[in-house]
């Protein structure tokens, strides 16, 4: 079965071939020392999404506290300003937040039904997620095709793959999970529970609850209900992750600067205000590092950060965009219109930036764009990784750019500052912008040298993590996955050819015949065998894949192929984004009694050889 997809041709089969994370083409996987399931659940997970809603309520308490206190002092000019900064920033997230539970919710109320415990029948019900993309399915003796699958970028290419599930467990097909579609009521009841909570600005409290739930799921239920629930919890952990970053950078931050140019303006500081600059900062970093976890959570291919490298993150941020936010009061609580004139031409040059980089996050060129401007925004404030490769020349670019704007806003603070600023005060202000931009350097160093989850990153060893195995029958040798430094491990054809020239050389203990060193020297250039081999994967021989396709078979399951290349880190998978991809996903989960897999066309492809990632969660 294949379906559009954004020009991405989405295929569904039963696939009995054994493949490895590390064969060729896909030297960047890793293997995740994880359960079937994915990553177990546990209470450490559950305490900190506890205290996601705790800073996500405290954010927006304070904000409204601080705009009714405005109005009852008679401040209708700031209190104005407040509320607008709460209003508007959470109804743009709460109309996405909804839209996207009227895509999940209309499919899910209408596709459902047609998935039941037969093979064909789990095809059907992905033909049916799939064909919310625009492409035509079709079934015929449990055959199921599309056509028509624009290649991305505009180029037209009609793809047709036809396939037959078959279910590779034991079981009998009529086992399998059957999934019945929700009553009418039921729908109705959802709809209007879903409308009003977004009216009430509420939908990330509910997602955020949901969230808990799946984890729950997934903890308490057996291996195969945890494999749905875990699928489940790390789509809806992502959407949170994204509408909360989006609200975090349009609402939390201006409304610091905001509450910040206020207290300096007026040379007073109220503990409303106090309490609400602090809840908006505590809230921007926060959202950064969760943003960051959850990211890396997502992609098998990247090792999980732990809570102690989130809280360093977090803590990093929180320094970094203090000492911003507060350059910022300073300059403009003395150049309003300069002010803007610089946050403008900052966005501009930063969204430039950015584009020139040639980000690949969103699935459409104009989403793309949009992307790019939205991450602008957050470059004012804060450096955002977007682009895979190795950071540290941009990062040192970005801070080296941001300390200068420090200085000059403080700068020119300090020079033209009224007068009922006192030297003594002026001075502290200019010493904490100082300073909180030191500590905000000293937790970053501490991040990447000590708590990075791919090693320190300033060092040369390489990754702790090799994986030996055997793959098929008849003594056939496994293959062996080097984990590599973040600055090696986005090389995509990295292979070591030759020994360490630190190891010596044997010797005999008699005397050398002459010329015999010569002739070793001349046998070691030519013939020097590799310290780590890859060696061929069964699929590429037909002995090989005989041999293995029965043993493998009550192992492997349904597998989805996705037209697309995979985006590499820092972006988020296209199962992740595109959420016609999720539906097929979870639908197939549902039905199959085997995990799917999701394999991506590599970007390295051949003309006879296909070489595609895997994935298994």
């Amino acid at each position: 079965m294949a379906a559009k997809s954004d020009g991405a041709a989405v295929s569904v089969e039963d696939d009995n071939t054994p493949r490895s994370l590390s064969e060729p083409g896909n030297p960047t996987a890793r293997p995740r020392c994880t359960a079937a399931g994915g990553k177990p659940y546990t209470l450490l997970d559950c305490c900190w999404v506890l205290c996601a809603l705790l800073v996500f309520f405290s954010d927006g308490a304070t904000d409204l506290w601080l705009a009714a206190d405005y109005y009852l002092r008679g401040d209708h000019w700031w209190f104005g300003l407040t509320l607008v900064f709460v209003v508007v920033p959470s109804a743009v997230v709460q109309v996405l937040s909804f839209r996207w539970f009227v895509y999940d919710y209309s499919d899910l109320s209408s596709g459902d039904g047609a998935a039941s415990g037969s093979g064909s029948s789990a095809a059907a019900a992905a033909a049916g997620a799939a064909g919310a993309a625009g492409g035509s399915a079709t079934l015929a003796d449990s055959t199921l095709s599309t056509k028509d699958s624009d290649q991305r970028g505009g180029s037209a290419a009609a793809l047709n793959a036809n396939v037959t599930p078959v279910y590779t467990s034991s079981a009998p097909p009529a086992t399998a999970a059957r999934t019945v579609p929700p009553q009418r009521c039921c729908t109705v009841c959802m709809w209007v529970f879903q409308t009003v909570l977004h009216v009430l600005q509420l939908g990330q409290v509910w997602r955020y609850i949901h969230a808990l739930y799946l984890g729950a799921q997934s903890r308490w239920h057996s291996n195969g209900p945890r494999r749905h629930f875990h699928w489940r919890l790390m789509f809806e952990s992502a959407d949170i992750t994204m509408l909360r970053l989006l609200e975090a950078f349009l609402k939390s931050a201006p409304q610091l600067v905001l509450q910040l140019s206020i207290m300096i303006h007026g040379n007073t500081v109220l503990p409303l205000q106090g309490l609400s600059a602090s809840a908006s900062l505590v809230s921007l970093a926060w959202m950064i590092a969760s943003y960051q976890k959850v990211l890396r959570d997502s992609r098998d291919d990247k090792l999980p950060m732990s809570y102690k490298a989130v809280i360093a993150q977090m803590l990093w941020h929180f320094f970094t965009i203090g000492a911003r936010t507060v350059a910022f009061a300073l300059f403009a609580s003395v150049f309003q219109l300069y002010f803007g004139i610089f946050i403008v031409s900052h966005w501009c040059v930063m969204t430039f930036w950015i584009i020139q980089g040639e980000t690949d996050f969103c699935m459409s060129k104009w989403e793309e764009i949009i992307y790019n401007m939205v991450v602008g925004i957050i470059y004012i404030f804060c450096w955002f990784n977007v682009k895979e490769g190795p950071s540290r020349f941009r990062m040192t670019v970005y801070y080296s750019v941001t300390l200068a704007e420090n200085v000059a806003l403080t700068a020119a603070w300090y020079t033209y500052r009224g007068p009922h600023t006192s030297d003594s005060y002026a001075l502290v202000v200019v010493c904490l912008v100082a300073c909180s931009f030191a500590l905000g350097t000293f937790f970053m160093l501490v991040y990447y040298c000590w708590l990075h989850p791919d090693g320190p990153v300033l060092g040369s060893q390489w990754g702790g993590c090799v994986d030996e195995g055997v793959v098929g029958a008849g003594g056939v040798a496994g293959v062996i996955d080097a984990c590599l430094t973040p600055s090696q491990g986005s090389q995509t054809d990295m292979v070591i050819t030759s020994p360490p020239r630190t190891l010596p050389r044997t010797k005999d203990t008699g005397e050398p015949v002459p010329g015999e060193r010569e002739r070793d020297k001349e046998r070691d250039k030519d013939s020097c065998l590799p310290v780590f081999q890859v060696r061929p994967s069964p699929s590429s021989s037909p002995a090989l894949l005989h041999r293995t396709s029965s043993s493998s078979r009550a192992q492997e399951g349904p597998v989805i192929r996705i037209d697309l290349p995979r985006k590499r880190y820092p972006a988020w998978d296209a199962h992740f984004i595109d959420r016609r991809l999720r539906k097929t996903i979870l639908l197939l989960e549902t039905t199959s009694a085997v995990s799917p897999r999701i394999q991506y066309r590599s970007s390295m492809m051949g003309s006879k050889e296909v070489l595609e990632y895997e994935t298994t969660v």
